[in-house]
């Protein structure tokens, strides 16, 4: 019924055909044979028009009308007042009450003119008890069209709740590949950086110094070995997969800065570390960011600064605030300035530019005015009360 709903309203129109006939049957006498010709056309005529009642709902409302004047007159039965108050009913639902008092009204008027005019000869109490049935059609139309705006409200927002919970996961998608792309790009930059610079140097200190140039490797071996461990760990959390019996590393933290350092030392780069405060207890998340942004600009000065370059971490904590601030000399060379405290980069700045941002912090990268490269960062402390 609810994917054909046509179906119940042509069963409706023969039921209401069958009662019409029945009552025909019922009062029909030898002599009045010739009605049926007229009976059975003006009852088709009068039910049928209820079998398109959902359709067309103000047309069909307004052909049952018409036709209830001959129907009354000739005393059909009842089909006439039982189609006039199911055409009421589906107006009321499917159109709406200014309709259905226009057709309410069109029909007392019908109705009062018969009487006047003696073509309904029941009288005034059928007609009043009529009127009790078309009221009692009206409330059921109000409950029944106020149920379905109802289904119809929640039905829009179901389908806006799925809208915005699409639109919502699409956006997490793309924050989630914005991380990871960090994250690839500080874990991969560093170690091949290191690499790099670790395999320059023991090509040049092969044969003149085998020590230095083993320690080198060494160097290279431990750097690769532990950028294969985090690409795996963020392989696997991309795939969703729990490799059993191999425990998972947890991300680095701020904490982890002074192992960052003597890395970088053994590089080749002399770093000096300072940290004022405790940085224990900070947020995961800016604890990271701390990590990530000193280990991008450490692989930075170890990129561009040069041989001879020193490099100077210093992390202060306060209450509410956590300073970075990350200095190298590049091996003495001046720069020239550019107006403004922020400036454009590659990848690696862009990504330390956003993590700043994400936890509400700042980020100024520039050029020292006595050469060297300079990135200040700055991340407010939300401690969990």
């Amino acid at each position: 019924m609810r994917a054909h709903p046509m179906v119940g309203d042509v069963l409706l129109a023969v039921l209401l055909l069958l009662m019409d006939l029945l009552f025909l049957v019922a009062r029909a006498e030898p002599s009045e044979g010739q009605r049926w010709y007229v009976a059975i056309p003006l009852d088709l005529a009068m039910v049928g028009p209820v079998a398109f009642r959902r359709k067309y709902p103000v047309v069909t409302a307004y052909v049952i009308l018409l036709m209830t004047v001959p129907h009354s007159a000739l005393e059909l039965g009842v089909g006439s007042a039982t189609a006039s108050c199911v055409a009421l009913y589906t107006v009321v639902v499917y159109v709406g009450r200014r309709q259905a008092a226009l057709y309410l009204a069109a029909q007392a008027v019908i109705s009062v003119v018969q009487m006047w005019a003696g073509w309904s000869p029941q009288g005034w109490a059928p007609l009043l008890f009529i009127g009790l049935i078309f009221a009692l059609c009206w409330v059921l139309g109000e409950f029944v069209g106020a149920r379905r705006a109802y289904h119809a409200e929640m039905e829009a927002r179901l389908h806006l709740l799925e809208t915005e919970r699409d639109q919502a996961g699409r956006i997490a998608v793309a924050e989630e590949r914005g991380r990871i792309a960090r994250e690839l790009h500080d874990v991969v930059a560093h170690a091949v950086s290191v690499i790099v610079v670790q395999a320059d140097g023991a090509s040049y200190a092969l044969r003149s110094n085998p020590e230095l140039a083993e320690r080198a490797v060494r160097t290279i071996s431990e750097t690769g070995r532990q950028a294969l461990t985090e690409l795996r760990r963020l392989l696997q959390v991309l795939r969703n997969e729990e490799v059993a019996g191999e425990p998972r590393i947890p991300q680095p933290t701020a904490e982890s800065l002074a192992d960052l350092a003597e890395r970088v030392r053994t590089a080749g780069v002399p770093v000096e570390l300072s940290i004022d405060g405790s940085l224990a207890e900070l947020p995961a998340g800016v604890s990271l960011g701390v990590y990530r942004i000193v280990q991008e600009s450490l692989t930075n000065t170890l990129k561009h600064a040069g041989q001879g370059a020193r490099a100077e971490v210093r992390v202060r904590r306060t209450e509410n605030l956590v300073d970075v601030e990350i200095v190298d000399d590049g091996a003495g060379k001046a720069r020239e300035l550019v107006p403004g405290p922020d400036l454009p980069g590659g990848n690696g700045v862009i990504g330390m530019r956003e993590r700043a941002h994400l936890f509400g912090g700042i980020l100024q990268v520039g050029p020292r005015p006595g050469g060297g490269w300079r990135v200040h960062a700055s991340f407010p402390v939300r401690l969990d009360p």
